[in-house]
């Protein structure tokens, strides 16, 4: 059997108009914390710091945020649907944005005066699950679409917080399509996590409510990390975190490295062709990695991850279950991280390259050595506990030549 191939492509700068990166600032930041944290649900994640196993692989440290915490929902998706929730009713209210909280978005005057709101959304999971979240806390209504092959487990988990959601017969990009087709029928508002050509302004809050993960993380490190690995599916996530920490640290930020699966590289294929156009992956995607199996890049996404990223990684999908498996049984003296496989994608395909020889070049090329501080996000914990168990305890998508 043929063993899949990591691929790395370096960005090079200068490509295209320079983003403006005003909208993930450390100020606007603070504005969103400000606002998740007049959420009673609201608790800082965890930064778990892995100092046994920096020791044995021969970095200086490897830092994990545990998002698995984050407002009892196992993943991290609702800061962005809440915050971007928030921002909408202050339009519709006619209130600034900084007036907005939490407690006041849930209030019965709130949902009096906006009246009945559906929202509706595709998802592989963690980002419905956070949208119908949301819009039960708001006592209003959502929708979700899920992908063909999305586990049963998540499904139960969106509809327990009150969504119709069904899983349709169709990828990702197409349960998309079907949500932006309900939207303008029904006139349901569209939550999504990506963005295209007159649709930006809920997906730039979306990405914004992220930044929390972000204004977090910089006030519990003790030291800037010198490396920052971000999985992606359609890349909101990992450019609001490229580009908040870009904004943090100015000249001195990370290098940033932009992880996802081999067969559903959207971005890594984007980076690699350098012609200034977005670059899809068509068809199943059939990859674990369910949460970044999607083909068509956000277009603020790329245009913030092409300034403010340094590599893509293109990683098989036993680099991801190597991840979850070492974060369940650390090294004696480190902690465990619950990470499921989406969550656990970037911090495996690092672990790859720090452990495996013949990734020696590609670890040559990302400056990996005995001065590295690698920061990595588990953005979600076991959210399908079947297929978490058949991979940490029983060996599934273990690497061919073991």
């Amino acid at each position: 059997m043929e063993r899949e191939r990591f691929e790395l492509e370096m960005i090079v700068p200068g490509r295209g108009p320079k983003t403006d990166l005003g909208f993930l600032s450390v100020e606007q930041a603070a504005e969103v914390c400000r606002f998740h944290r007049s959420c009673a649900a609201y608790r800082e994640t965890p930064l778990v710091s892995l100092e046994h196993l920096a020791r044995q692989l021969g970095v200086e440290s490897i830092q994990v945020k545990d998002e698995s915490f984050r407002f009892g929902l196992n993943a991290f998706k609702a800061l962005g649907a809440s915050y971007a929730a928030g921002r909408y009713l202050a339009q519709r209210l006619g209130v600034e944005p900084g007036e907005m909280t939490f407690s006041r978005a849930v209030s019965p005057e709130t949902r009096t005066a906006v009246g009945d709101i559906t929202f509706v959304t595709a998802t592989d999971g963690n980002h419905g699950r956070g949208v119908a979240w949301t819009a039960r806390q708001l006592g209003q209504k959502s929708v979700v679409y899920m992908p063909r092959g999305s586990a049963l487990e998540r499904l139960e988990n969106i509809r327990a917080e009150g969504a119709r959601a069904d899983i349709i017969d169709g990828n990702y990009d197409q349960a998309v399509r079907l949500a932006r087709e309900a939207a303008d029928r029904e006139g349901w508002v569209l939550m999504q996590d990506t963005a295209w050509e007159g649709y930006t302004q809920i997906p730039t809050w979306i990405m914004q409510g992220y930044m929390t993960m972000g204004y977090e993380m910089a006030g519990q490190m003790e030291q800037p990390p010198t490396h920052l690995f971000l999985q992606a599916g359609v890349g909101s996530m990992a450019a609001a975190m490229a580009g908040f920490f870009a904004n943090y640290y100015g000249a001195h930020r990370p290098m940033t490295v932009v992880v996802e699966p081999q067969k559903a590289n959207c971005i890594f294929r984007t980076a690699r062709a350098g012609d200034g156009k977005l670059h899809p992956v068509t068809g199943d995607m059939d990859t674990i990695m369910a949460g970044l199996a999607c083909g068509e890049p956000c277009t603020i996404g790329w245009e913030v991850l092409r300034d403010c990223a340094d590599a893509c990684l293109s990683c098989p999908d036993y680099a991801a279950a190597d991840g979850m498996r070492i974060l369940a049984a650390p090294v004696p003296g480190d902690g465990p991280v619950v990470s499921g496989e989406s969550g656990a994608s970037a911090f495996g395909c690092a672990m790859n390259l720090l452990m495996d020889p013949e990734l020696a070049e590609l670890k040559n090329r990302l400056k990996l050595n005995e001065n590295s501080r690698l920061l990595f996000i588990s953005t979600e914990g076991a959210t399908d506990r079947r297929n978490y168990r058949d991979i940490v305890w029983r060996g599934k998508y273990s690497a061919p030549d073991l």
